[in-house]
């Protein structure tokens, strides 16, 4: 029996992306929540919190998209011709973000507000646009013989555009969570409201779109709905309830980084329903990760390259966030 190579790069590509919502969705929130701050202090305590890793973060997202052009070409040609607006603002949002993280830094005080301003708009752009794109995803694009037969505007629906707003929630619930766990005093008790607020947002939300998506899509109804399915299912939601009474209570009750892998399990949950709702179609509503593979050559030559760098990836992220743990002081260094 051969190693099923689709198979493995459809986990490898379903991981990288996991990992850049959980690793880049709290910076990005940041940014988002940057003007809830008046303080130019408190604000270079929020931002200074991601300094050492937000940049690294980003790999996974490079990891992902590298992935899909060498294992699933063919998907990796629709998606991008049938995404083409919501990739390129996603791009110039991650830009604009980028440069303004920097220049905020060295900019006089006549300019600083300009570069927050910047690194706020930026944030909301790109994670704006992830959102619009995964609700584009879940509606299906319209294909003929593995070629995007649709329109550049297509991706644009009430659904995309909802799915896009409820990305700016989820991502700014991360955010205040992480703040939480690496700020105290004032910043803190904000973010406690902040997070408590989001959360609720989020979760009409979610409800929202468990009943939006099925009315609109009946394969995804048959998924969820029917037997044997919904009793493997039915713990997805239940845990989501529960995720989310945990997360109240957390921040209620003082807790510090529990808050924040909740928010995270939180996240999770709602990537595993993503993941229910369209397998096994990379390309959904008609194209498999089978049907859109690339040669298994090219699929074999760059699994050896993945799992080689992968490792390292993890390993480097990792040793970033165990030296930068603990709070943020109120001048620049960590307790």
């Amino acid at each position: 029996m051969g190693i099923d190579l689709p198979l493995i790069w459809t986990v490898i590509i379903g991981f990288g992306l996991m990992m850049y919502v959980i690793m880049d969705g709290f910076d990005l929130g940041i940014g988002m929540l940057l003007p809830l701050i008046r303080h130019r202090e408190d604000r270079d305590r929020m931002v200074n919190t991601v300094a050492p890793v937000w940049d690294g973060n980003e790999t996974w997202l490079v990891l992902g998209g590298a992935g899909l052009l060498a294992a699933f070409p063919t998907a990796y040609s629709i998606l991008l011709s049938a995404l083409y607006f919501p990739l390129i603002f996603m791009l110039i949002g991650l830009i604009l973000r980028g440069v303004a993280f920097e220049f905020r830094f060295k900019a006089d005080e006549a300019h600083k507000p300009f570069w927050d301003k910047a690194f706020t708009w930026g944030s909301f752009i790109a994670t704006l646009s992830q959102g619009v794109a995964l609700g584009a995803i879940i509606n299906g694009f319209s294909v003929d013989n593995l070629v995007f037969t649709g329109g550049a505007l297509d991706f644009l629906s009430p659904f995309s555009v909802f799915t896009g707003l409820c990305l700016v929630v989820a991502y700014g619930l991360l955010g205040a969570t992480w703040l939480v766990m690496k700020t105290d005093g004032l910043i803190q008790g904000l973010m406690r409201r902040a997070a408590q607020l989001l959360l609720m947002i989020l979760l009409v939300a979610i409800a929202i779109v468990s009943v939006w998506t099925p009315l609109a899509h009946p394969g995804i109804a048959q998924r969820w709905f029917v037997l044997p399915n919904i009793a493997f299912f039915c713990p997805v939601p239940i845990l989501v309830l529960f995720t989310s009474w945990a997360v109240v209570r957390s921040l209620r009750r003082d807790g510090q980084a529990k808050p924040f892998v909740l928010t995270l399990f939180l996240l999770f949950l709602g990537y595993t329903g993503l993941i229910i709702s369209i397998w096994p179609h990379i390309v959904p509503p008609s194209i498999s990760f089978r049907d859109a593979a690339g040669p298994e050559q090219s699929m074999g030559f760059a699994l050896v390259g993945a799992l080689l760098i992968i490792p390292f990836i993890l390993a480097y992220s990792a040793w970033s966030y165990f030296v930068f743990r603990g709070k943020i002081g109120t001048t620049e260094g960590y307790h």
